[in-house]
């Protein structure tokens, strides 16, 4: 239901995003095949990753179809004005990426949660949202946004004829915000209920809620804050960086930025990650 150029990027966010939100149940997961044997239980084919592929297959894939049936316009951020300009089997390779790329996010995380570095599959998600929120606002030529918030390629080339208030409330009542809505309410609540739950059934584990320094609530809004929040911002300064200072300097700036805010060892984006109590042992470590 995202625009095409962002799609998989959000996918591939959604799949860390969820290994993540199950790092304790996957690294429990691996114990049992460890101990039971494989043949006996597939280190593959758990709930946890099939009901991520069912995500992507099932709410993803047939939202973005139909978002892109609905208005191939916005859909591809106005590269193509019609059906016409969209080719068959770009349609194919779309609706395969979605799953694939959701998969690849799962299985990065899940490589991260098993060998004790759950911090790192963090970032997966991270640079996951990064990419997306970097698409919708700047984009590929600093016009991102005006893409996102008009309906037809007509709107977007007349977009400097009318203020930015006259847009965006052509866009909030056009049938595609409509459309917009009506998905997102239900690929986007799906996916925060089943984050959401995963996390909490990771804490029931034995040994597991120790490991969490504050109270759900507040661990369930430090980490929406950091999955979503701080990729946003993110792209927003980077964004800004590439505007005033040009694509070079300003992308070199905020990597420096970037790397004293998430890998210095007292940041406080890991300060904040301490705090929610997701895995930060080996999954071979004793509970």
């Amino acid at each position: 239901m995202i625009q095409i150029q962002a799609a998989l990027f959000w996918s591939y966010a959604i799949g860390a995003t969820f290994a993540l939100s199950a790092g304790r149940q996957l690294q429990w997961w691996e114990r049992s095949v460890r101990g039971e044997g494989v043949r006996t239980r597939s280190r593959a084919a758990h709930p946890y990753l099939a009901l991520t592929l069912l995500f992507a297959a099932v709410l993803m894939v047939p939202s973005g179809l139909f978002v892109m049936w609905q208005n191939p316009s916005w859909s591809t951020m106005h590269v193509a004005s019609g059906h016409e300009g969209l080719w068959a089997g770009f349609v194919l390779f779309y609706a395969g990426g979605i799953v694939v790329a959701t998969l690849l996010g799962f299985l990065a995380a899940r490589v991260f949660v098993l060998v004790g570095a759950g911090y790192w599959a963090y970032l997966q998600t991270v640079g996951g949202y990064f990419l997306l929120f970097g698409t919708l606002i700047h984009g590929w030529d600093g016009n991102g946004y005006r893409r996102l918030l008009t309906t037809s390629a007509r709107a977007y080339a007349e977009w400097p004829r009318e203020s930015v208030v006259n847009n965006v409330l052509d866009f909030l009542t056009s049938g595609t915000f409509l459309a917009l809505l009506i998905l997102g309410t239900a690929v986007i609540g799906t996916m925060l209920a089943t984050e959401i739950g995963w996390l909490v059934e990771g804490w029931r584990l034995p040994g597991a809620d120790g490991d969490r320094k504050v109270p759900r609530v507040m661990a369930v809004a430090v980490a929406a804050a950091g999955v979503y929040g701080l990729p946003f911002a993110g792209a927003v300064v980077a964004s800004v960086l590439v505007r005033v200072l040009g694509w070079p300097l300003g992308l070199a700036l905020f990597a420096g930025l970037a790397g004293v805010v998430l890998l210095a060892r007292r940041s406080p984006v890991r300060v904040l990650y301490g705090l929610v109590g997701v895995p930060g042992r080996h999954w071979r470590a004793d509970e």
